[in-house]
């Protein structure tokens, strides 16, 4: 049809070399955006760390000591030193964010100038899709490309939707996409591969080495992802006034809240992400990290330095690499292009709607940072951006070293009646394990409370308490099904099993108890099997009851947290209550 716009714009190669991983680094430019005293936030930050784990870990190990140390207590300390360390590492970080939140020092979450006149290079947004809704995800598109219209960055800003879906949901997105394109304030394209070569990684590089010689910089997104348009803009304008940086990653925020389960992770992430992010943005300065969506790239930067190569060996471990975010912020601050985080207003991401299909997400992003275990030694990376590996494959090493723990106390008791590491352990060690967990839920809440504003977004101090106060059972019961789920998922990958790269499910759904029971049985079988501690120890089997209950009551945790009317009901009693978006006359989140 005569009226029919353009699918792709003119070809503009860009060559993207694949990267070499050993051997001499590239030569890097100067980072001009580099915060003072970096070296000494992070060395301040690892020794409070060390401190903390230290003195626990010599409280334990001397009272161990004094009582005879046989070879389950050395296990214990082996598998305690480390597990202290990261729950230490976690509240130091909080507690950095919070007294810069606190303190004014960090404004938290503000509206980012947007000055569409200072915009010199085009602009690319970026939305990859496999097998999504297509209304919802066309829905999206529609709504930011008149936000970004509104913004006044219609003249610079195209917008891609790059497609990896089967011929059948190809054609229902082809058709979505010449009605939006038709009518759209600014030119929307759309591509669809035949291959899905590399996944994500290889749907950006194809459009890389397509068309990225014609714009300086490309905003990339999840199918799930919403930004306003003066956001967008916003960023694109920071990049254009300060040359050096490579990326700019926003912290999105959970919108589109159905279930149970998306309400209380959309509250915590709302209430106590704030203190851990402005943590992060603390320590990390230019060298900071890439979540992979909501951020914005430097066209030429990406294609000279992250053209990521093929692991050695078979996947899991080898193959593609999956979770390439981390590593791609990592090889762009090899060639001295800085990496910045920023709390902004206007990203928005959904967040899976059920425990099961969180998990299945947290699968493959686990097998991806275990990955990353294999690149610590990449040439020339900066030691931040190894760190930030490094975190990111512990966090999930960490299920099986609190499982083995576990297991390991409970043996104790069935042999001697007692578990060396609470019948020895000093009340101080017992009681700053408690702050550290919950320490940075407090700090949280401190914070909500401490502002009249942030008060009656949240609806008031009696819903923040309510909600916290809901909030900290669910987190204690939700911990070992998470222990156990990553921990069995753990051991699949150690048998060569991949997580695949199915199609999330993004729709709200309830899921009965009886059909999650079979997915469940290695929970049931420990939760019986810890719950038994009381036939020998029934004061031991107080302290394992958390773990206990958790384990036994997953069915109906999961089953309750999937319902929709639960979640409004949960609302209209006054819990998990947060600001609403800020809407647009567009219709996109500002």
């Amino acid at each position: 049809m005569s009226d029919s716009p353009p699918m792709l714009p003119p070809a503009a190669p860009l060559d993207m070399p694949v990267q070499r991983l050993d051997g001499p680094p590239p030569a890097s430019i100067e980072v001009r955006t580099q915060p003072h005293g970096l070296l000494v936030k992070r060395l301040l930050l690892i020794a409070t760390t060390a401190v903390l784990a230290l003195a626990a870990s010599t409280q334990v190990r001397m009272a161990m000591a004094r009582a005879g140390l046989d070879p389950l207590d050395l296990i214990l300390l082996v598998l305690f030193v480390p597990l202290f360390s990261w729950i230490s590492f976690g509240f130091v970080n909080s507690a950095i964010g919070f007294f810069q939140l606190i303190s004014g020092d960090h404004p938290g979450f503000t509206a980012i100038p947007s000055p569409a006149q200072s915009l010199r290079h085009r602009v690319a947004v970026l939305m990859p899709v496999y097998n999504e809704d297509v209304e919802s995800t066309f829905g999206r598109v529609r709504a930011m490309a008149r936000s970004i219209d509104a913004a006044g960055g219609a003249q610079w800003i195209d917008f891609f939707v790059l497609s990896d879906s089967s011929p059948q949901n190809g054609k229902l997105e082809r058709a979505a996409w010449l009605e939006l394109a038709r009518e759209a304030p600014i030119a929307v394209y759309y591509r669809r591969r035949e291959h899905n070569i590399a996944r994500k990684p290889g749907n950006i590089a194809e459009w890389v080495q397509r068309f990225g010689a014609a714009y300086e910089c490309m905003l990339v997104l999840d199918a799930d992802s919403l930004m306003s348009g003066s956001a967008i803009v916003g960023m694109a304008s920071i990049m254009e006034e300060r040359p050096s940086i490579g990326l700019l990653q926003t912290v999105p925020m959970i919108t589109n809240a159905r279930t149970l389960f998306q309400r209380w992770m959309q509250f915590a992430s709302e209430a106590y992400g704030p203190i851990a992010t402005a943590g992060l943005l603390w320590w990390s300065g230019s060298e900071a990290n890439f979540w992979g969506h909501n951020a914005i790239v430097r066209t030429r930067a990406f294609a000279q330095g992250c053209g990521l190569p093929e692991l050695p060996g078979k996947p899991p471990f080898g193959g593609h690499i999956q979770s390439h975010d981390m590593v791609e912020s990592a090889l762009l601050r090899r060639r001295g292009w800085a990496v910045h985080m920023v709390m902004i207003d206007g990203s928005y991401e959904e967040y899976p709607p059920t425990v099961v299909d969180h998990a299945k997400r947290d699968r493959r992003w686990m097998q991806g940072n275990v990955q990353h275990l294999r690149l610590l030694g990449t040439s020339g990376l900066h030691w931040t951006s190894r760190l930030h590996l490094l975190i990111g494959a512990s966090a999930y090493l960490t299920s099986p070293g609190w499982l083995l723990l576990l297991l390991t106390s409970a043996l104790q008791v069935c042999l001697s009646g007692q578990a060396a590491l609470v019948g020895v352990t000093s009340p101080g060690v017992l009681w700053l394990t408690v702050l550290l967990l919950f320490g940075p839920k407090l700090m949280g809440m401190i914070w909500l409370l401490a502002s009249a504003q942030r008060r009656r977004d949240f609806g008031g101090t009696t819903r923040i308490l309510r909600s916290v106060a809901l909030d900290i059972p669910l987190a204690v019961l939700m911990a070992p099904v998470t222990m156990v789920t990553q921990t069995r998922a753990l051991l699949a990958m150690a048998l060569g099993i991949p997580s695949g790269w199915a199609a999330q499910q993004r729709e709200a759904r309830r899921i009965p108890v009886l059909s999650i029971l079979p997915a469940l049985r290695e929970h049931l079988l420990l939760g019986a099997g810890f719950g038994a501690i009381a036939l020998v120890n029934p004061t031991m089997a107080l302290w394992f009851s958390p773990i206990t209950l958790g384990l036994l009551s997953a069915p109906w945790l999961i089953s309750w947290t999937s319902s929709e009317w639960l979640a409004d009901r949960a609302v209209a009693w006054g819990f998990f209550r947060v600001p609403p978006p800020q809407l647009g006359e567009s219709g996109a989140a500002q």
